[in-house]
């Protein structure tokens, strides 16, 4: 173990940020600075006692992002129990299940997610407090009985849990701390950083929802290696809109900034691109972390049909005309993230291949990093100054890697990891964890790719995706749609063996397709006209047999990958 204790960090960046702005979320004129949200951090670990959580125990957490959620989420781990961020996406279904077997005994939740949630569902929950307010919204019977058949948990004048509300623990906290709530005050649970802090169930495009146990020494070496590549800094701004509980969102739009004495805006609405920009335009963030959709949406509809126009593409085929125009292009693109960024860091899904060269051509100030949820999340980034084109970053020095069933031509093959950010493996789940991690401590990726000998990382596809030709070529699907995702009319596609041939599922641009007055036939002409430009540009084994139009947006993870399970050629 080679990393700062991970509760430590929260100690030392609240002490050192103290009176710094901390908090704020979008919309709404009120910030915390560090000393506040020390003070309601504080203030849950009395909730706490009051409700008898023991160390490791674990607490659910499931909300729209904003500061509450946040001081939750610190509460929770360095109280010295386990938080189970819970995505706000989920079904109700799945959060019964997921609370459930994670043997959460408190829920914090959002009040428009709890009036969706049945709480005789809820067999190990003995509490249910609100994210508005903290307030406890319901008692199950678990502590009903607690408190009948023990008499110990009558404490302090005969309080009984259910009456446990935030102005008592106000009282209770001004009984601790009569002469004030100072820095030093800030001291938290003594947790070896081997032992777990967070579960996450992950939300995969297979279907599968596993509950990932991170330990504090994963987080701290998300946390530190921030720090030391300067990715956040004091005073910096961060508009935190990617979910908090995923791993990618949690560690770079919130725990990091934490623990750097950043200002984070919480964005609780659907990060739509039209809300972002605004957001953008007014904090002027210092750092962008986001996924690939929002770039390829602003590169979309704003980019993309200005390249069109004849004018501009005659003046982009002259040599030393060109750089004047994509000079303003460039300026214009940095102006509407804010102005102000460090550079815009992608993760979570592979950036499309046009945007990518396109944003290198202009010397848009960007990098793209790879993870996943059981390394907490990371494993390579470059920032963008060293940033290889076509790579997903350099594989970070807490970690090495190596190349599983290599393609003798393409030295293609599946890309294992092994170090300090790999997960402790999956909660109660040994089969599992022993698939993914074999006995030398390697996880599998399920991610096909080659790593470089300078350690870049270069990912082709998923393993479960990829699909092989009748003549034994490997075809990565994600490629083909990347090129049919760019063409006209076309807002998402997937592609997919039916038969022995590829299908490409195409969800239109109806927004596109309505301002130009298109219809149904007019389309499907089109959409022919797209799978022919295609196959013009793909090898002969990639070529597609037909376009099959679906009529809305594929279903997505958090992280916008599409649930490639769900769907067949038939769907």
């Amino acid at each position: 173990m080679i990393q700062e204790n991970f509760i430590r960090l929260f100690e030392d960046g609240f002490r050192k940020n103290w009176d710094l702005p901390g908090f704020t979320n979008y919309g709404e004129d009120v910030t915390l600075t560090y000393a506040d949200i020390a003070r309601k951090v504080a203030e849950l670990h009395i909730l706490f006692e009051q409700c008898k959580i023991e160390p490791n125990d674990k607490i659910a957490l499931i909300g729209r992002n904003n500061a509450n959620w946040a001081v939750t989420y610190i509460a929770v781990v360095t109280y010295g129990a386990i938080v189970v961020p819970i995505l706000q996406d989920f079904n109700a279904n799945d959060v019964h299940h997921i609370t459930n077997h994670s043997e959460s005994k408190l829920l914090f939740a959002g009040d428009a997610i709890w009036e969706n949630l049945e709480e005789e569902k809820l067999t190990t929950v003995k509490a249910v407090f609100s994210l508005t307010n903290f307030s406890c919204t319901t008692l199950l019977n678990a502590v009903a009985e607690d408190i009948t058949d023990n008499p110990e948990l009558q404490h302090n004048d005969n309080l009984d849990l259910s009456e446990i509300d935030m102005e008592t623990v106000k009282k209770l906290f001004a009984e601790k701390y009569p002469y004030g709530f100072h820095k030093d005050c800030v001291r938290y649970a003594d947790k070896s950083n081997a032992e777990i802090v967070s579960i996450n169930y992950t939300s995969g495009t297979t279907g599968f929802s596993k509950g990932v146990m991170t330990s504090g020494n994963a987080l701290a070496g998300n946390i530190t290696f921030g720090f030391r590549t300067k990715l956040v800094a004091p005073y910096y701004r961060i508009v935190s809109f990617l979910p908090l509980a995923h791993a990618y969102g949690c560690a770079f739009d919130f725990l990091t900034p934490v623990c750097a004495g950043c200002h984070i805006h919480f964005i609780g609405k659907t990060p739509s691109a039209k809300i972002l920009l605004k957001a953008f335009a007014e904090i002027k963030p210092s750092v962008i972390f986001c996924v690939p959709l929002i770039i390829e949406k602003i590169y979309k509809k704003q980019i993309q049909p200005m390249l069109a126009k004849p004018s501009m593409r005659w003046v982009l085929s002259i040599p030393f005309l060109d750089q004047p125009v994509l000079a303003q292009i460039r300026k214009k693109l940095i102006d509407a993230f804010g102005g102000e960024f460090s550079e815009v860091v992608v993760g979570g899904a592979p950036l499309n291949a046009e945007v990518e060269e396109f944003f290198h051509k202009i010397k848009f100030p960007f990098t793209v990093g790879y993870g996943m949820t059981e390394c907490a999340p990371l494993v390579s980034y470059a920032n963008t100054k060293d940033f290889v084109p076509k790579s997903s970053g350099k594989l970070l020095d807490i970690m090495e890697a190596k190349i599983l069933n290599r393609d003798e031509s393409t030295g293609v093959g599946e890309i294992c990891v092994r170090g300090e950010n790999v997960m402790s493996g999956y909660y109660k789940n040994p089969e599992g964890t022993s698939q993914i991690i074999d006995s030398e401590g390697w996880l599998h990726t399920g991610d096909l790719g080659t790593v470089d000998e300078d350690g870049n990382v270069f990912i082709r596809g998923r393993n479960k995706t990829m699909i092989l030709s009748a003549n034994g070529q490997n075809i990565y699907p994600e490629e083909i749609e990347a090129k049919l995702n760019n063409m006209p009319y076309v807002l998402e596609s997937l592609v997919i063996e039916s038969h022995g041939k590829l299908v490409a599922m195409v969800c239109p641009d109806y927004e596109a397709v309505d301002a130009e007055g298109v219809d149904q036939k007019q389309l499907e002409i089109l959409m022919e006209e797209n799978r022919k430009a295609l196959n013009s540009i793909v090898a002969a084994y990639e070529g597609i047999s037909k376009i099959q139009l679906y009529p809305h947006e594929f279903e997505k993870t958090p992280k916008k990958s599409i649930k490639r399970y769900l769907y067949s050629s038939n769907s």
